[in-house]
């Protein structure tokens, strides 16, 4: 497959960044990752209106209201090798990277991110201010996995391949990385590392003792999440999202 047949179809949703198994787990697709990277070794920088400069073959992508995307005016930019499905709403200004997936219904507010290779399911809201991380390099890594109807608060930050299940919550500033310890609070554990946050968890920031006995005399804390409860009817009801809006 050369590298047009690859953004073709990753712009239409046929061949993903990463792809989930029987299992629910989710793994990068090392051949499309490869061929994202063949995108850019073979582009050559040009001047775009503007003056913008990138890779020639990497212009801004455009919707037509046929495709059933609202991308309203002001900044945003979605850049080819992106599935952005029927039903998106896309605030000013936001970005979409190469190779990030983005499936029916998502609300992706303004000043948001969805870094390359993103994975992001239906019915998502990214708020104000949320960074999606990207993952190019190293092509076995896998990417940020947002899976249906979880909500994102404002100016959460998601990185170095972490996934986030269905229902979940995040409170507005959560912070979660590779190297972020997660602790359930309801079920009084520590998720181990590169362990999903649970479906229909509520997720608050929160911080933690220094583990160095020379930070705990200086009374110096470190970041970490909290999940606090589990989704019921009430939690439900305070995220249900205005349809008029789409």
């Amino acid at each position: 497959m050369n590298w047009q047949e690859l953004l073709k179809n990753l712009e239409n949703g046929t061949l993903r960044a990463a792809n989930q198994d029987e299992n629910g787990n989710w793994h990068a697709n090392v051949e499309v990752k490869k061929g994202i990277l063949d995108v850019f070794k073979n582009g050559t920088n040009t001047e775009f209106p503007g003056g913008f400069v990138d890779k020639d073959n990497l212009a801004v992508r455009g919707f037509s209201a046929q495709e059933g995307v609202r991308m309203v005016p002001g900044g945003t930019s979605v850049r080819p090798g992106a599935y952005v499905a029927s039903g998106t709403v896309i605030m000013p200004p936001a970005y979409v990277n190469i190779g990030a997936y983005i499936d029916t219904g998502t609300m992706v507010d303004s000043h948001a991110l969805v870094g390359s290779c993103a994975q992001i399911g239906k019915n998502v809201h990214l708020s104000a201010a949320v960074q999606i991380g990207g993952v190019l390099e190293p092509v076995g890594a896998s990417p940020v996995v947002i899976e249906d109807d979880a909500f994102i608060g404002a100016g959460c930050v998601i990185v170095e391949g972490v996934v986030v299940k269905k229902g979940a919550v995040l409170a507005p500033g959560v912070r979660l990385s590779a190297t972020i310890p997660v602790y359930d609070c309801v079920n009084e554990r520590v998720l181990e590392k590169g362990e999903p946050i649970p479906e229909n968890a509520i997720v608050i920031p929160g911080s933690r003792p220094s583990s160095s006995e020379w930070g705990r005399e200086q009374g110096l804390s470190m970041s970490c999440a909290l999940i606090v409860k589990y989704r019921d009817e009430q939690s439900d009801a305070s995220l249900e999202l205005e349809e008029a809006l789409r």
